[in-house]
C-alpha cells in the first residue's frame, strides 16, 4: 500500500486549489450550531459532483459512502461543520459575510478537507476494499453536540463502522505536521448555572438584607476545595467560573446573584461523584448563611478516549506519509470535543493538524476573531486523511 502515497500526495497536491475555494467559501458563509442548512446543501452538492449519494442525518448533517472493492470493513471519517457567535477581526477576502458568526474554530478547515479526501478515495477506490463512511457533523460546538444525535439516528450502522477517524486545526503547530495522544486526550465538559437567592436593600443597611453577593464569593472561593482536596491528584480536573452577574450598584444589594461556570474531568467516575460534592457545598454552604442556591449541572460530553492500538497504527502511516520529524506527540488537553461521543462509541483517534506558517504567522488560537490558517495545512489534511484510511482499510 505505501506505493500509493505519491499517488495520494500527488492527487491532493493537484486538488489542494479547490480545497482552499471550498474552505474560503465556507470561511464566508458560516452557520451556528445546528443551524448549518446551507453548508449542508453545499456539502451535499460537493459530494453529488463526485457521483456519491449523500443522505441528511440530524436535521443540518450529511452521510455518505465511497464503496472501494467487496469484502472489507468499513472506516468513519468525520468532519463538523458549525461557526461560533463571534465577530471576525480579520480583513481579508474570505472573511465572514454573517455579522456575528465566524469560522474561528476551523470546522470550515475540517469540512473542506472531509471533501479534498473524499475526491482523493473516489479516484482511487479501486485499489482499496471496503466502504469508508463520510460524516458530516452539525453542532459540535453546542449541546448536546451533533455527534450524539448522529450516532442515535444510527451513523455508525448501515454498515457497521469499524474505526473512527478525525482531526482538528492546532495553530500551535506549523502547517505540515500533526500531532496526537494514545489514551485519554481531551476532557468531559459539563456547564453549571448557579442562581444564589438573598433579600437585596440598601448596601448602608446591611443587617436588613440577606446579602447575595457575599454568599456568591464564598462559595466561588470554597468550590475550588473539590478540585484541591476532593479529587485524586492523579486524575486532571477543573473548575472554573466565568460569569458571575450581581445587579446591584455602589449602594444596592440585589436579591440574587447568577454564576455560570464549567467543569471538567478525564475521568467519569469522579466526574459524577464531583457533581454531588458541587450540589452538596454550593446548597450547604448558602443555607448556612441564610440564602438559598440553585444549581444546575448541564452534562455535557463525555471525555475523548484515542484506543491505543488504532492510534499507534495512526502515527506510523502519517510518519510514513509526512516522515517522523512531523508527527509530534501531544499532552493531554482539557477542552472538550463531541467528537468523544464516537469514541465512546467505537475505537478512535482524533488527531491535530498544524496550521501555523513556520515564520509565526497564523498562530492565533482557535475561539478569537483573529484565527486563521496557513493554507497548505489544505494539502497536508486531505491527502493525509485518505491515506489513513486506505491504511486501516487495508488492515495495516
Amino acid at each position: 500500500m505505501s506505493a500509493l502515497i505519491p499517488r495520494i500526495q500527488a492527487l491532493a497536491t493537484q486538488y489542494a486549489a479547490d480545497t482552499v475555494a471550498i474552505r474560503r467559501h465556507l470561511h464566508a458563509h458560516p452557520e451556528l450550531s445546528f443551524e448549518e442548512t446551507n453548508t449542508a446543501a453545499f456539502v451535499t452538492q460537493e459530494l453529488q459532483k463526485l457521483g456519491l449519494t449523500p443522505q441528511p442525518i440530524a436535521n443540518t448533517g450529511v452521510v455518505a459512502l465511497i464503496e472501494g472493492q467487496p469484502g472489507g470493513p468499513t472506516i468513519a471519517l468525520r468532519a463538523d461543520m458549525d461557526a461560533l457567535p463571534i465577530q471576525e477581526a480579520s480583513d481579508v477576502p474570505y472573511r465572514s459575510t454573517n455579522p456575528g458568526v465566524m469560522h474561528a474554530c476551523g470546522h470550515d478547515v475540517h469540512t473542506a478537507s472531509l471533501l479534498g479526501a473524499a475526491r482523493i478515495l473516489n479516484e482511487l477506490k479501486g485499489e482499496f476494499k471496503g466502504t469508508v463512511k463520510l460524516m458530516f457533523q452539525p453542532g459540535e460546538e453546542r449541546l448536546p453536540g451533533g455527534a450524539s444525535l448522529m450516532i442515535k439516528e444510527g451513523v455508525l450502522e448501515n454498515p457497521a463502522v469499524g474505526h473512527v477517524l478525525g482531526q482538528h486545526v492546532f495553530p500551535h503547530l506549523p502547517a505540515g505536521k500533526i500531532g496526537l495522544r494514545p489514551g485519554r486526550y481531551m476532557a468531559s465538559t459539563d456547564e453549571l448555572y448557579l442562581t444564589i437567592k438573598g433579600k437585596g436593600g440598601h448596601g448602608a443597611m446591611p443587617e436588613m438584607n440577606l446579602d447575595p453577593v457575599l454568599v456568591a464569593a464564598h462559595i466561588i472561593v470554597a468550590a475550588q476545595q473539590v478540585v484541591s482536596r476532593r479529587a485524586n491528584p492523579k486524575i486532571p480536573s477543573v473548575l472554573s467560573f466565568g460569569k458571575v452577574i450581581a445587579n446591584g450598584a455602589t449602594n444596592v444589594i440585589p436579591n440574587e446573584v447568577y454564576i455560570e461556570g464549567t467543569f471538567r474531568t478525564l475521568n467519569e467516575e469522579w466526574r459524577a461523584e464531583a457533581h454531588q460534592h458541587l450540589r452538596k457545598l454550593c446548597e450547604g454552604l448558602a443555607e448556612s448563611m441564610g440564602a438559598v442556591c440553585e444549581l444546575e449541572i448541564r452534562h455535557g460530553y463525555p471525555y475523548l478516549e484515542n484506543e491505543p492500538a488504532l492510534t499507534a497504527r495512526v502515527r506510523a502511516a502519517a510518519e510514513a506519509y509526512l516522515g517522523p520529524e512531523n508527527v509530534v506527540e501531544l499532552d493531554q488537553w482539557m477542552a472538550a470535543e463531541d467528537f468523544a461521543y464516537f469514541s465512546q462509541a467505537a475505537p478512535a483517534c482524533f488527531y491535530r493538524l498544524g496550521t501555523r506558517h513556520e515564520d509565526g504567522r497564523f498562530a492565533a488560537s482557535v475561539h478569537t476573531p483573529t484565527f486563521d490558517i496557513d493554507e497548505q495545512a489544505l494539502t497536508t489534511g486531505p491527502g493525509l486523511m485518505a491515506w489513513l484510511a486506505v491504511q486501516e482499510l487495508a488492515g495495516k
